[in-house]
């Protein structure tokens, strides 16, 4: 590859947003492993946690699962050539790791050149993953308050969807296993080896759903060791003693984007704290109530520190994203006191305004009929039109809506009120 079109790769993934880092990615790593689509599967985005391009065949139908089963039996970070279940079928694989996130890259049916051409390209891929990788994690945790809210939005509709489907398959498989544990059966043989079969169709599906719930949660615990992890390089190279509160091991579980912003927000309350001066101690401390997290941040320092600094409105930008509150009291000679707390349930009110969308009566109508689980057969009959019809305002919801999918559409409307 020519140095321009490295670099220009490079520009184009720095710059990307969240929604189109997959796309950049895959046009920049085409050119050398030519693959008929790109998966990256990361945790640190909650309310999507796929970022997908390429083949329609493969993209729409990947699931968690899968990238999940294969992860785990990776060797280690380094290109890993295998085959796979991906989109149901299996295929031929070519997976990347990334350790500091766990997160992971998969390109199907991957084309590779052999001899030290091959392994050129193999460390440009490498080199191109984990760049992206970093670049994901760092732009949520510099998100915007509007990625947040349509994140968490995201993130409940598919814990909706999801358990909904657990509830169908459940019940069909539990009398499916009623009727075959009958005695009215003869063969005994027969009845066992498919009760066996469902045993293990209700166990996967109940893994299916607990993966998914972990995707979207974090234990509190967990969420606070990691808070401590990104702050242990400020307490090596400073002269700062940071004292951590731990919150209760049995607290409730946080939600990613809840998660996500405590870490950010106490993070930037250390770094605006530790630019005042004649601080020498800090103390973090977390706190569940059961319906809220409860963080309190404290200094021994002179009480510099102001409410109107642009570090702090950030942070309370960041704050009020998840419908959280953040006080700063602050006693000149006496250090400063800033207690913020984030509720763990989104807010009941409506967070945003169908209005500012711009849609016209029919594509609202197609929207609240989406919104209500409808697919477009049934948004047809209902509103009287072809289903290449509804299939035209949904190509225009999503285009106004700045989706990719019915989920995120689904979600988007949520979060706005729509029901």
């Amino acid at each position: 590859m020519q140095n321009w079109t490295l670099l220009h790769s490079i520009g184009d993934l720095a710059a990307a947003p969240l929604n189109r880092i997959a796309e950049s990615l895959r046009n920049a790593t085409l050119p050398f492993v030519p693959s008929s689509a790109l998966v990256i599967f990361t945790e640190d985005c909650t309310g999507r946690p796929q970022k997908k391009a390429g083949d329609e065949s493969v993209v729409s139908r990947v699931s968690i699962t899968e990238l999940d089963r294969l992860r785990s039996v990776m060797p280690g970070e380094d290109p890993w050539r295998t085959s796979a279940i991906i989109a149901g079928q299996e295929r031929e694989v070519l997976a990347l790791g990334y350790a500091p996130s766990q997160a992971l890259l998969v390109l199907t049916d991957p084309s590779l050149a052999g001899g030290e051409e091959g392994e050129e390209a193999l460390r440009l891929l490498s080199y191109l993953w984990r760049l992206t990788a970093r670049r994901i994690q760092e732009k949520v945790t510099d998100a915007p308050p509007s990625y947040l809210l349509e994140s968490r939005a995201a993130s409940a509709e598919r814990i909706r969807v999801t358990a909904e489907l657990i509830d169908q398959h459940s019940t069909t498989l539990e009398t499916l296993l009623a009727a075959l544990r009958s005695t009215s059966m003869d063969d005994a043989a027969a009845r066992t080896a498919v009760t066996d079969l469902a045993v293990k169709a209700l166990v996967d599906l109940r893994t299916v759903s607990d993966r998914t719930s972990d995707l979207v949660e974090e234990p509190v615990a967990t969420a606070f060791e990691r808070l401590r992890e990104d702050l242990r390089p400020l307490m090596h190279f400073s002269n700062i003693d940071i004292q951590f509160i731990e919150p209760p091991a049995n607290g409730r579980a946080l939600p990613g984007e809840v998660a996500h912003a405590a870490r950010a927000v106490v993070r930037g309350l250390v770094l605006a704290i530790a630019e005042q001066p004649d601080v020498r101690r800090v103390r973090a401390q977390w706190d569940c109530d059961g319906e809220n997290l409860l963080i309190n941040v404290r200094d021994d320092g002179l009480g510099a520190l102001t409410s109107d600094s642009p570090s702090i409105a950030r942070l309370q930008q960041r704050v009020q994203a998840v419908d959280g509150r953040m006080s700063l009291d602050v006693m000149q000679g006496w250090g400063a006191d800033i207690s913020v707390v984030l509720p763990l349930d989104p807010p009941a009110a409506p967070v945003g305004d169908v209005a500012v969308w711009d849609l016209a009566p029919r594509e609202l109508e197609v929207l609240q009929l989406l919104t209500a689980g409808q697919r477009n057969r049934s948004i047809a009959g209902a509103l009287h039109i072809s289903e290449n019809t509804v299939k035209f305002h949904i190509r225009n919801l999503f285009r106004k809506l700045d989706v990719r999918s019915r989920t995120e559409a689904i979600a988007l409307a949520h979060s706005a009120g729509l029901r």
